[in-house]
């Protein structure tokens, strides 16, 4: 089937979600993308305590393709849910959760610190949040600001209005939690260990065309565009769109 780029579908509707996925599992960039993405989290479920591992904000994704165990949601009424909750309101108990898993999620909650005390409630010690976001990099920050429709307010703080949600973001949210205010964190969350941030993919999903464009190069081109996508944060952080980061509950 071909792609269509231009949809009427509202940005923060489910259907618009769902027309996401078509992409995300069509374009072979792009899946190949959330593959590696998810390849991280596999890893981790590895190692993790408690058999409850949630995914939030699954959207358009395909986690539980590769790790049924998963528990997918989302704050949208989606038909790949397992459940349906917001990440301010998690309906599980004390000290149960093992592993929470994130891709482009945290950006768009629109209250940090109430998103942190729930992770501090319902993770278990030693369980993980493990996410994927936005980079503040010369490059990410080049790209965000002038290429993407989402804000990228780097003097931002912990909260913006809520809107939808995906409407309602701050692209840049990350790096003001876990960079530029990391001695607030580690105050007001010191069960929480900011354990490793690890920057990369300057190149893979601008050149997948994300989910608005088509992909620029042929699919035999992968394999070199994925060398290369790796080889560039080595040389410098900066050179990066995104951010692996991992918290651990002490």
């Amino acid at each position: 089937m071909e792609i269509k780029y231009s949809i009427d579908y509202p940005l923060d509707s489910p259907e618009r979600t769902m027309y996401h996925r078509e992409i995300i599992l069509q374009k072979s960039f792009l899946r190949k993308l959330y593959e590696q993405w998810y390849q991280e989290f596999s890893k981790e479920i590895k190692n993790l305590p408690n058999e409850i591992y949630i995914e939030l904000g699954s959207g358009g994704g395909f986690l539980k393709e590769l790790e049924p165990k998963v528990i997918c949601s989302d704050i949208l009424e989606l038909s790949t849910n397992d459940m349906t909750f917001s990440a301010l309101e998690m309906p599980f108990k004390d000290n149960t959760v093992g592993g929470i898993f994130m891709i482009d999620t945290m950006h768009h909650i629109p209250d940090i610190e109430l998103f942190l005390n729930e992770v501090n409630r319902v993770l278990i010690k030693g369980g993980k949040v493990i996410m994927i976001e936005p980079a503040n990099t010369l490059w990410g920050r080049f790209i965000y600001k002038n290429f993407h429709h989402e804000p990228f307010d780097v003097n931002g703080g912990w909260t913006f209005p809520e809107k939808g949600p995906l409407s309602g973001a701050n692209g840049a949210l990350p790096w003001i939690v876990f960079g530029r205010d990391r001695k607030l964190f580690d105050k007001k969350f010191p069960n929480l260990s900011l354990e490793k941030i690890s920057y990369r993919n300057p190149l893979m999903y601008l050149l997948s065309g994300g989910i608005s464009f088509r992909q620029l190069l042929p699919d035999f081109m992968y394999p070199v565009v994925d060398q290369v996508d790796k080889l560039l944060p080595r040389l410098s952080r900066q050179i990066s769109m995104f951010q692996l980061i991992k918290i651990t509950k002490v």
